[in-house]
């Protein structure tokens, strides 16, 4: 009988890990690897010691921040071309640095999310889990744009769970400030280019969420900012 109560219980804990019920591990940690309390969260952040999964924390600096000082206001800010450009120049950078240093991989989100605990992530899921941890390692002994990048692996497996939906729909009402992944897509052009077709808004509303398979189309490497 005691037994039975015992493995009732691990069932118990194990339905509930992760989510809003389970009142010791953070569900916004375990979903998206990231949470807006940070240290002072109540709940446990258990970080992961193997993962596919790599978050370079704060990388990405869009242009559009720097719209919201005084200074570029008075010059009208910046259009959503230069924005796109912008953001597709620091994708190819990033994805082919990705594939070629350290291996193949399926699926990596920049986001445009505005909180501290979000603004700039990138998440980059590799094949294997050694490419994951080659990455980490090397990377926290780089620099890119004269800042020092910061690299950890993140518990997150499954981005349907960590990628906010409505935005995916464009109906979040929540803004930039939304606890969930904000994806932003690279343009199509750039994405076919990679050969990463399937990487894009709205991708993890649809069925199969994960590109398997390395691609062999490769446009050639392109090297900027890089200390």
């Amino acid at each position: 009988r005691i037994q039975i109560l015992f493995e009732e219980m691990a069932e118990f804990l194990a339905s509930i890990f992760g989510t809003e019920k389970d009142r010791v591990n953070c569900p916004f940690y375990f979903k998206t690897g990231a949470c807006t309390h940070g240290e002072r969260c109540s709940r446990q952040h258990n970080r992961p010691t193997y993962s596919q999964t790599v978050l370079i924390n704060h990388m990405y600096q869009s242009p559009v921040n720097l719209t919201l000082t005084p200074e570029m206001q008075k010059f009208g800010g910046i259009s959503e071309d230069m924005l796109q450009q912008h953001f597709d120049e620091f994708f190819e950078d990033v994805y082919l640095e990705m594939e070629e240093k350290y291996g193949p991989v399926e699926e990596m989100n920049i986001c445009e999310n505005l909180g501290d605990h979000l603004i700039g992530n990138i998440y980059v899921m590799f094949k294997k889990e050694e490419d994951a941890a080659k990455c980490v390692e090397e990377l926290n002994n780089r620099w890119y744009n004269g800042r020092p990048i910061y690299a950890e692996l993140s518990p997150v497996t499954d981005f349907r769970e960590a990628c906010c939906r409505q935005h995916e729909t464009s109906e979040c009402t929540r803004g930039g400030y939304c606890n969930f992944l904000h994806v932003r897509a690279a343009s199509r052009e750039v994405r076919h280019r990679l050969g990463v077709d399937t990487f894009g808004k709205g991708r993890h509303i649809a069925a199969g969420s994960r590109r398997r398979g390395h691609r062999s189309d490769r446009s050639p490497q392109r090297r900027r900012r890089r200390d």
